[in-house]
Parts: structure tokens; C-alpha cells; sequence
């Protein structure tokens, strides 16, 4: 697994790929934190959050991204390989800001769909 301070130029460099107009608003920034983050639902320990779009606060609205949670579930995977992960990740978190600031709710809405169905797949489990 790469370290805490590897993932932090590999974030840095797969952010400024993204256009300037993305960070529009993102007053706190994109932060890598070092924790592993288990969602709350999670039924067997099996389900971490990756990164986390915030909104509001006294922060104003930023970005997580959880390096504990990338070492749990991708730790054994090639350095090429976490950053597709972590690049996805990006991906996904930007479009939840960019969403909200059009007040849509897509990406929002597909995340309430995928925790459904994961829930549904492990009502047995609880």
C-alpha cells in the first residue's frame, strides 16, 4: 500500500487535471484525512466510504477523501490501480458539489438506490 503522503501527490496530481470551474465554491478544498471511514449501514463491516461531499458548516463546502478507507479495501492493489480508484472517487465527489450548486440531485439519488440494494442484499445478514 502506498502511504498517506504518496496518496497526497497522487491526489494533488489527479485534481489538477480537473477543470478550474470545478472548484468553484469548494471553499475548503479537497482534504485527505487518514482515517478509515465505515459507513454507518454497513451490515457485515464490509462497506467503507471512500470520500465525502460536504455542504454547509462552518467550513462551507469541501471534500473528504478517507485514506484508511482506500488502505482497508484497495491496500493489496498496484499503485496504477488505487489511483484509477482514486480518480473515480474525485470524479464522483465533484459531481456532487457541481450538482449542488445547480441544485440537482442525480448522483444523490443513485447513492439512495445502491444503498437500497445493498441492504436488500444483506436484510438476511442482519
Amino acid at each position: 500500500m502506498i502511504t498517506i503522503d504518496e496518496m497526497q501527490e497522487m491526489l494533488e496530481d489527479i485534481v489538477s487535471e480537473f477543470p478550474k470551474e470545478f472548484f468553484k465554491e469548494l471553499n475548503g478544498g479537497i482534504l485527505l484525512l487518514e482515517e478509515a471511514k465505515l459507513d454507518p449501514k454497513s451490515v457485515r463491516n464490509d462497506l467503507y466510504i471512500m470520500g465525502q461531499y460536504h455542504r454547509g458548516g462552518s467550513m462551507g463546502r469541501y471534500i473528504s477523501i478517507y485514506y484508511g478507507s482506500f488502505q482497508k479495501l484497495y491496500g493489496h492493489f498496484s499503485e496504477e490501480k488505487i489511483r484509477k480508484r482514486l480518480r473515480e472517487t474525485v470524479k464522483h465527489e465533484f459531481t456532487h458539489h457541481l450538482e449542488s450548486l445547480a441544485g440537482e440531485r442525480s448522483l444523490e439519488r443513485e447513492d439512495e438506490i445502491f444503498m437500497m440494494n445493498y441492504l436488500n442484499k444483506h436484510k438476511s445478514d442482519k
